[in-house]
């Protein structure tokens, strides 16, 4: 990797891979850090969106990979980090991005809701830091940039659960930092109320037209891919904990 091109800003040169990439803040941040200069390794369970997205940064001068990915298999993670390995040689950010959010009142009892949201964000984050640790350990160094919400500081009602696995979110990422010290980053990243397709797997109607009503103030993913590149940009030594990111008229 050439080092001297990596000091430019603090991302370029970079190998970040992102699940989730098909829609929203892994879509912007995708398109971001390939301007700014990373290499990119997209992950999702849309191929066809991934591969007209690396279509639309190597078109624009980019570098990017893909790969379909279900973060909720642990094997399926190692084979996605390991592709990354063998295109680019290593592996310098895992942005663990990919999340679902079908809310709902405790008592609808929608169980099936509930487990996915138990394994893709909460296993989902922990196979991406399995996968992608042992890599980041042998080469000396590396950063997680894990993508939780304001849900992981607030509950509110039908998001109970959805409120629990991004508590959990936070919970791990703290624990991974302390566990792995200086020479592995993380970053929590919180966002508010984001432009997504989070609300479209909502199949309860009352919380649906709740989310409407949250939602008419929103930021463009775009802002939280900032958020994310912020994080990667900053010099060796210097670890960014923990990013809240919400709609200025909507700030507490």
């Amino acid at each position: 990797m050439n080092t001297e091109k990596r000091q430019t800003n603090g991302v370029e040169g970079k190998v970040v891979l992102i699940t989730g990439a098909s829609s929203g803040i892994g879509e912007a941040s995708a398109r971001l850090l390939a301007k700014q200069g990373a290499e990119v390794m997209l992950g999702a369970r849309r191929v066809e969106r991934l591969e007209s997205l690396t279509d639309e940064i190597r078109s624009a001068g980019g570098t990017a990979e893909y790969r379909k990915l279900d973060v909720t298999d642990p094997e399926d993670m190692e084979a996605f980090v390991n592709e990354a390995v063998e295109k680019f040689g290593r592996v310098d950010v895992i942005v663990n991005n990919a999340g679902v959010m079908p809310l709902s009142n405790l008592e609808e009892r929608k169980i099936d809701e509930w487990n996915r949201m138990i394994d893709v964000n909460i296993r989902g984050v922990l196979h991406g830091i399995a996968a992608g640790l042992p890599v980041m350990q042998a080469q000396g160094g590396g950063q997680f940039v894990n993508v939780a919400s304001i849900g992981a500081y607030e509950v509110t009602p039908t998001a109970s659960v959805y409120c629990a696995t991004k508590y959990a979110v936070r919970a791990i990422s703290e624990g991974l930092r302390m566990e792995t010290g200086r020479s592995i980053r993380v970053t929590l990243v919180s966002p508010g109320v984001t432009e997504s397709e989070l609300a479209d797997s909502i199949s309860d109607e009352h919380a649906r037209a709740a989310m409407r009503e949250y939602r008419r103030i929103a930021l463009p993913a775009e802002a939280i891919a900032e958020a994310v590149a912020y994080a990667i940009a900053q010099p060796e030594g210097v670890d960014v904990n923990e990013l809240t990111v919400r709609p200025a008229k909507d700030a507490v």
